[in-house]
């Protein structure tokens, strides 16, 4: 009888996020809703990844107001920089590149996963499955078609780009990430359209084979990696969209993600 109930629990919270999301928009029209955006700004002092062919973001003025009657730019960036979308292709051959993610794959729901704590202990923690169903426990099962965040407080670094990157005297970052147990876990287990970190990767700092880049893209899944201000969101009932430029046959590419809060 006690299981029969706590089954019931869990239909009944897995059920919360559909209804408590209508309305949402209209609320926040109305200027009665909340939005978070989960999006740092992009800069030439952002942390990057340091691969041979990556380079700072860059701007530069091409007319003014004063010598051209209309103020403009160009930016230039890696596809893999600042808050950004790591497409199913980025990893593994064959699946969909950044323009072709559909649009109803890039509004859901937000599952927030707080493990600063044990990130404080540890900078290279990876999440665990049990995690996972620690956060059940509490809050109910994972919804479908949810992005699960991963909550590190890496974020606190952002403005230290040597910081954030975390390297060793051997040139090794180290920053937390998934495990490649828990990305196996929400291919197979979960109907989930994706994960998202506070970190440069959601494989930890100092992966060489990238298995959680390789699990999720080989199951169509995209990642949110650089994410800001996810201490701001509930562990679960707020609502992502994901704005990504459609860069055609691209890895991935900046995003602008905002948070509908419940």
């Amino acid at each position: 009888m006690r299981k029969k109930a706590f089954a019931i629990a869990l239909v009944i919270c897995a059920a919360v996020p559909l209804v408590s999301a209508q309305g949402r928009l209209e609320r926040v029209l109305a200027g009665r809703g909340r939005v978070v955006d989960l999006t740092h700004r992009l800069s030439p002092a952002i942390p990057y990844w340091p691969g041979e062919q990556y380079r700072p973001f860059e701007f530069r003025t091409i007319a003014t107001l004063e010598r051209d009657g209309v103020f403009s730019g160009f930016f230039a960036m890696a596809e893999h920089m600042g808050t950004h979308v790591d497409a199913p292709n980025h990893f593994v051959a064959g699946q969909v590149s950044v323009d072709r993610l559909r649009p109803e794959q890039l509004i859901a729901p937000a599952v927030v996963i707080d493990v600063r704590e044990k990130v404080a202990r540890d900078p290279d923690y990876q999440l665990t499955v049990e995690d996972i169903r620690q956060w059940e426990r509490r809050h109910g099962r994972i919804p479908r078609g949810a992005v699960i965040f991963m909550y590190t407080g890496w974020e606190a670094r952002w403005e230290n780009p040597e910081a954030y990157r975390n390297r060793d005297a051997q040139g090794v970052m180290h920053f937390p990430g998934f495990s490649p147990e828990v990305a196996d876990f929400l291919v197979r287990a979960r109907q989930i359209h994706g994960i998202g970190i506070d970190t440069l990767s959601v494989d930890f700092g100092p992966s060489k084979d990238f298995r959680v880049h390789r699990i999720m893209h080989g199951a169509g899944k995209y990642h949110l990696e650089n994410v800001a201000r996810l201490g701001l969101l509930p562990p679960r009932g707020a609502i992502v969209i994901v704005g990504v430029l459609p860069i055609e046959g691209g890895s991935g590419g900046p995003a602008r993600i905002f948070a509908l809060l419940p």
